[in-house]
């Protein structure tokens, strides 16, 4: 399989660390969507990453497919999401949560980093959602000690990690971790692991 995308986009990251979990092989092109826009748009036509080329040369293009797939390689026990109820929806909200954070993190910085003049109006509705979020993540956290869900860390603590990471990186300032000692705890532990060490990339802003 094939991974293209940078690891300072969280969706991307979120990939390559799950891949990375289940032990599945992979290649990694790390092609930016800016500067590498007509590679990408070879293989995905939304000229979009997270895109992901099978073995049989088939090509998923979009986080929740491709991670979808993933799982369906692996046996149930070994899967990132739990498999019973009701800690499957929950830690699908989880990750709802995260990637969407992640989602108006890319948003606002195309706001204020790429247009002009700036809708101040929709760059602090993006703001406020961002907060918003964030709040409901660190009440969720809270509530829980070690992985989110189960034994062992999951797409959910995945995901909250990698949004963290990517929204601080491209706004710098924008995350007080005082304000969200649950989430930055979380995120410090994550970042520590092999894993997440191994699968890096410092935010590198389009140009």
């Amino acid at each position: 399989m094939i991974l293209i995308g940078q690891y300072d986009s969280s969706f991307v990251r979120r990939i390559g660390i799950a891949l990375r979990i289940y032990e599945l092989p992979f290649e990694h092109r790390p092609w930016s969507v800016f500067g590498d826009g007509a590679r990408v748009r070879a293989f995905n036509p939304l000229m979009r990453v997270p895109t992901l080329v099978l073995d049989d040369g088939d090509v998923l293009v979009d986080s929740h497919s491709i991670l979808d797939h993933l799982d369906g390689l692996v046996e149930p026990e070994q899967r990132l999401f739990p498999q019973g109820e009701p800690q499957r929806r929950h830690a699908i909200k989880v990750a709802a949560l995260a990637t969407g954070l992640a989602d108006k993190g890319v948003s606002l910085f195309y706001e204020v980093r790429l247009h002009q003049p700036i809708s101040e109006a929709w760059a602090e509705r993006l703001r406020s959602q961002i907060e918003a979020t964030l709040t409901v993540l660190e009440h969720i956290r809270a509530r829980s000690d070690g992985p989110w869900f189960g034994e062992r860390i999951g797409h959910s603590d995945i995901a909250v990690a990698c949004a963290w990471r990517h929204v601080s990186e491209a706004h710098p300032g924008s995350i007080d971790p005082g304000e969200y000692p649950s989430l930055s705890a979380h995120c410090r532990h994550m970042e520590d692991l092999p894993v997440f060490q191994d699968i890096s990339q410092p935010f590198i802003a389009p140009t």
